[in-house]
């Protein structure tokens, strides 16, 4: 009966390992990547709420107050 290759048994477990953990990482990476994108939108929104409160400042305002 040939013996069992634990060398060749724990080379193939340490590369699932390596694999699995590049995986992880990379999906990480993307997710930080996701995020920096989503931030970009948000400005968009704060630049269009500037422009819009600044439109009242730039009209006219009369304001009659009652005597």
């Amino acid at each position: 009966m040939a013996q069992p290759n634990y060398q060749y048994e724990k080379r193939q477990k340490e590369l699932a390992k390596k694999k699995k953990k590049e995986e992880k990482l990379q999906r990480k990476s993307a997710g930080k990547e996701d995020m920096h994108e989503g931030d970009e939108p948000q400005a968009d929104v704060d630049e269009a709420k500037e422009a819009s409160d600044e439109s009242p400042e730039t009209a006219p305002t009369t304001t009659s107050e009652p005597s």
